[in-house]
């Protein structure tokens, strides 16, 4: 039996050279009690860098997973921050520890707009598909889901006085929702374009919005009290509060939006720029009003780029040199020099240590496409969109400068001239050959001593753009904007096999060196390795979010640079853990599933018509495999109750009895295992997702499994252990299954003895809460009274207030009756 070839996995080890992404907002915040307007949080990929704005240095970062961030949004107190991410989800970061430990999962695309509520309790969140989520951040819970916009959420305001909530979207409309009632009661419609900017004014009594054209509108907001119109004298309030209770008995239905606010245009401003809305912002006291506007030039062309040099051990830059727009690029033998292909055909030459540009060469009459060092280290070979290929030898002149020194430059030595544009170079490690990739879809192999023709490989459906050649000159690889990559023998010229690679266009390949396992890259943001020789795919290295470019491998192959349109370099690194390609198949299966699951269609509550508000969980393979854990679970609670009965049915045949000493029995002892068990699994389910998610989970459980659900649920309830869990799972199932829950007869005394069990449990803990609350209160007399300090003012004055109208509004009541 032959031996069984290892792969050797590689894994993420770092993100370096980004700063931020343009995707996310930027957000100021406060650490450890350090000054404000000194910290800044910003995207960067997957991750947040804490940026110290004074001395240009990251102090923190809040460590992601696989998705980028697209919003940021500090809490009130400024101890977190919330992140939003590509697929959905929202996490909680504590600015202290930089730790994550809250995380909601419910929209399906990505979050465009978060926002706290003033006691930083609730957060609301947008996203691209159109849905409003709030979240409970004390439960770690989500509230409901907003429905009605038919574009992606742009903004959202809390006006806290009235617990309303306003939203924006691209679909030009501005709607109003009550917290309370959880629906929406107007609706602007007065914008022609998207509305992507919005904020509150004079004590949120004026709205500012801001949208896709040049004016920015202002809209006067009249908070209606209960029972009086906008204009209506004070003595009528009592009189249209009784009319308005009768009408509601007599099933009349008004206007929702004239018993809340009134909400007109006051004016406009016409601003200079015509480019859309980014985002509206006003000083604390409200006197300023900045509008962030998006600019573009679509005429004006900016050459110089840049390019930089970082150390592969502390992956901090050395150096960072100005050049022209740079296609291709390496390093010259000792690494002091480094040399660039541009797109205007020139190539340019940098010394490492000044940072200088040495000299600037005109090479090709087209963009230079393709760079190759050859193997002997002597020189170079271009090829570019002119049609040819050219040959350059290293040299040392004198530099006339400093009139000492010498410097390096290159030197034209031979043209090979083509019939089409040349888009990659390579040379053999031998360097006897030499492989050129035309527009033309085919790759010509030509010897590199006399440059005449040798093989054609051809097969391609598109062009060419990367190839590799092995370490013992056998093997060539092509990677083409066809997505495939075929393997040839470069004896004949036979095509050994072709492979479908990536989902988009390959943009880079390198053969590991000493192997004939090679990397590609491609447009679909994903690196994978492969083996030529098994022509297997071994595995995926997924982690940038936008196109790879190209990649770099150590000598060793230990090591992998990758550098992507995310403006970002990633480092991973190979360990000594084994693959198992079957595995990483499943992987893959599973990932594939997850993706359809996301995709889906929401969860339907049965008996429930689809409306503005719905539940905030959505369903994901986290979920289904939770359903499955507890179908698991019931299903071994009812076996092992089954042998419980046998054993029981056994002894009473037999004529024993059982006793206090047959408990000890494992047919006794393993069913009440089982019982907890239950329990437990639930207790894991919740502390791992949210009670949204564990409620998606729940309503995938299929009926069967339910009523053996009740009966424990009552057990639980009678023994006080965990009620809150167990009722809320026990009201989220009555309300999903209460059609045939009410319709089976075995079922109903179960729901009596539930009824009165939650009743009797609930208020004992209600008591017990009551009797800590004033045991609370006692003691924050008692110390204030001693220290002369008040504690939670604010709090306490915003009661009392509320306090204050209600008994106001029930004196109105009462005098009139």
């Amino acid at each position: 039996m032959g031996l069984t070839k290892q792969y050797l996995r590689y894994v993420a080890s770092a993100v370096f050279g980004v700063i931020g992404n343009q995707k996310a907002n930027i957000a100021f915040v406060t650490l450890r009690g350090g000054e404000k307007g000194r910290y800044v949080a910003v995207g960067a990929c997957e991750h947040v860098f804490i940026w110290d704005v004074r001395k240009a240095e990251k102090v923190l970062i809040l460590e992601g997973k696989k998705h980028e961030v697209t919003y940021l949004c500090p809490s009130p107190d400024g101890v977190h921050i919330a992140v939003g991410y590509e697929d959905g989800g929202v996490r909680i970061f504590s600015l202290l520890n930089g730790e994550s430990n809250i995380s909601f999962s419910g929209h399906k695309s990505a979050v465009s707009v978060i926002r706290y509520d003033a006691l930083g309790a609730r957060l609301v969140t947008g996203s691209r598909d159109t849905d409003v989520i709030v979240w409970d951040i004390i439960n770690e819970c989500g509230l409901y889901r907003l429905k009605g916009h038919k574009d992606a959420i742009t903004q959202i305001l809390f006006l806290e006085s009235k617990n309303l909530l306003i939203t924006s979207s691209k679909d030009s409309f501005v709607k109003w929702w009550d917290l309370d009632t959880q629906h929406c009661f107007k609706t602007m419609v007065g914008h022609r374009t998207e509305v992507w900017g919005m904020v509150l004014l004079n004590q949120e009594s004026r709205l500012i919005t801001g949208s896709a054209d040049s004016e920015l509108r202002a809209w006067d907001i009249q908070y209606i009290e209960e029972g009086k119109e906008v204009g209506e004298p004070q003595e009528k309030k009592v009189r249209t509060l009784l009319e308005n209770e009768e009408d509601d008995e007599e099933g009349l239905d008004e206007e929702p939006e004239e018993r809340i606010l009134s909400c007109k245009k006051a004016g406009s401003v016409l601003r200079e720029a015509r480019d859309r809305v980014v985002s509206l912002v006003t000083d604390a006291k409200a006197k300023v009003l900045a509008c962030h506007v998006s600019i573009f030039h679509n005429c004006v062309y900016y050459p110089l780029q840049e390019v930089s040099s970082f150390v592969r051990s502390t992956l901090q830059v050395i150096r960072t040199m100005g050049c022209e727009y740079a296609l291709c690029s390496l390093f010259v033998p000792g690494d002091r020099q480094i040399i660039l292909g541009t797109k205007s055909g020139k190539i340019q030459i940098f010394d490492l240590a000044s940072g200088s540009l040495l000299e600037t060469t005109d090479a090709h009459d087209g963009a230079l496409w393709s760079m190759c060092l050859s193997p002997d280290q002597r020189g170079i070979v271009t090829g570019g969109a002119d049609k040819t290929v050219k040959f350059w030898d290293f040299e040392l002149i004198k530099d006339q400068d400093s009139g000492k020194n010498k410097r390096l430059t290159v030197k034209h030595t031979r043209t090979l001239q083509l019939d089409e544009d040349v888009l990659c170079v390579r040379y053999s490690p031998d360097q006897r050959l030499l492989a050129v990739s035309l527009l033309d879809c085919t790759v010509k192999i030509f010897y590199t001593d006399t440059l005449k023709f040798f093989l054609s490989l051809y097969g391609h459906k598109l062009p060419v753009l990367c190839l590799d050649i092995s370490h013992d000159s056998a093997l060539i690889a092509t990677g083409s904007a066809d997505r495939n990559v075929k393997i040839w023998g470069l004896d004949f010229g036979d095509c050994h096999r072709s492979m479908f690679a990536h989902d988009d266009s390959i943009m880079f390949l390198q053969f590991v060196p000493k192997t004939h396992l090679f990397f590609t890259a491609g447009k679909d943001r994903k690196i994978k390795q492969w083996d030529a020789d098994k022509f297997e795919h071994i595995q995926t290295l997924e982690g940038h979010h936008r196109e790879v470019w190209c990649l770099a491998i150590s000598p060793n192959g230990d090591h992998i640079v990758s550098s992507s349109h995310d403006k970002s370099l990633r480092l991973w690194e190979r360990t000594r853990e084994p693959i198992i390609l079957e595995e990483e198949k499943e992987m893959e299966r599973e990932a594939e599933f997850e993706e359809s699951l996301a995709k889906g269609d929401e969860p339907v509550v049965p008996g429930e018509t689809k409306g503005e508000a719905e539940p905030a969980g959505k369903k994901t393979i986290e979920t289904v495999k939770a359903a499955e854990q507890i179908m698991e679970a019931i299903e071994l609670y009812r076996e092992e109750s089954e042998k419980l009965e046998e054993h029981r049915a056994a002894c009473k045949a037999a004529g024993k009895e059982s006793s206090s000493s047959t408990q000890s029995n494992v047919f006794y002892i393993f069913p009440s295992v089982i019982y907890h068990y239950i329990l437990w699994v639930s207790l894991i389910l919740s502390t791992v997702f949210l009670f949204s998610e564990l409620e998606v989970s729940l309503l995938v459980l299929p009926f069967p499994y339910v009523p053996d659900l009740l009966k424990l649920f009552n057990g639980y309830v009678q023994q006080g252990l965990e009620v809150e869990l167990v009722c809320r799972c026990l009201f989220f199932l009555l309300r999903v299954h209460f059609g045939q829950i009410t319709s089976n007869q075995m079922l109903l005394s179960v729901i009596d003895e539930l009824r009165t069990n939650t009743i009797s449990k609930v208020r004992e803990i209600r008591d017990v809460l009551g009797f800590n609350s004033a045991g609370l209160q006692f003691l924050q007399r008692e110390i204030e009274s001693k220290e002369d300090v008040m504690f939670f003012a604010d709090a306490t004055d915003r009661f009392e207030e509320k306090k204050r109208k209600r008994r106001k509004r029930e004196r109105a009541v009462l005098t009139v009756t």
